[in-house]
């Protein structure tokens, strides 16, 4: 069983790998207005050389990788009902966190341009009340703390509702119940995320496009997610049909 949930999360990740090509191509080939084209030098400048891409991908792939843990022992046969589980529980509630802050980033790009990234600048506008230098400064340590900050946030309070919500539930239930909830706010922040980044895009604004394409990333990036454990258990089914039956021993 093992084997098979190493081998759901190579596929996990090879698919995100591929779709990082084509994605960027739509999100950003041959629109902006000026006739300048966004080819794969630029892809390969701004995801596969950038740590972040890699990070991101790290943290997606280790979030397949324990999503799957309660998927593994259900087949297994070696867990209890209504057993506490709080990895799945954390797993759900961390992947909702970022399609909310996705969806909330690409909504206020949309309706405010470049200055709907300010959101990610409060944490530098707090140094900035300590620092002796005069005049404001910005700096991207300043956003990733910010970013970090509103996601752990959104974790807690998605942590915390959503263990509430299936406290009763057993094993299969709440692997059910958190896959249902992925793939629908995977959904609910593709529909908000694809027409921010169309709108941004023709509008030709200068950094919120990258908001948007974080949310449409996002999107995809936990739809897929949520086919892993399926496609574990189609593993599963397939071994277990070819695996011979033992038979009965002579008297």
């Amino acid at each position: 069983m093992k084997l098979w949930a190493v081998l759901t999360v190579l596929l996990y990740a090879l698919a995100l790998l591929a779709l990082t090509l084509p994605v960027d191509l739509l999100a950003f080939g041959n629109w902006a207005r000026d006739g300048s084209q966004h080819g794969f030098q630029d892809i390969l400048r701004n995801f596969y050389l950038n740590w972040g891409y890699w990070l991101w991908l790290a943290v997606l792939v280790a979030g397949q990788a324990l999503l799957l843990l309660l998927p593994l022992r259900i087949a297994d046969r070696r867990l209890p009902a209504r057993r506490p589980l709080k990895i799945p529980v954390l797993v759900t509630a961390f992947f909702l966190a970022n399609l909310l802050l996705a969806a909330a980033v690409s909504m206020l790009c949309a309706l405010f341009r470049d200055d709907g990234l300010v959101i990610f600048t409060f944490a530098d506008r707090l140094a900035n009340l300590f620092r002796q230098t005069p005049g404001p400064q910005t700096t991207s340590g300043g956003g990733f703390i910010s970013f970090l900050f509103l996601l752990a946030c959104f974790w807690i309070f998605w942590a915390f509702f959503f263990r509430r919500a299936t406290r009763a539930d057993d094993p299969a239930a709440l692997l059910q119940r958190s896959l249902r909830w992925l793939l629908r706010g995977s959904i609910l922040e593709l529909l908000i995320a694809v027409p921010s980044h169309v709108l941004v895009r023709r509008r030709d604004d200068c950094c919120a496009p990258a908001g948007t394409f974080w949310g449409i990333a996002t999107g995809i990036s936990v739809m897929l997610l949520c086919f892993g454990p399926g496609i574990f258990f189609l593993f599963v089914a397939r071994c277990r049909k070819l695996k011979p039956r033992p038979t009965a021993p002579l008297v």
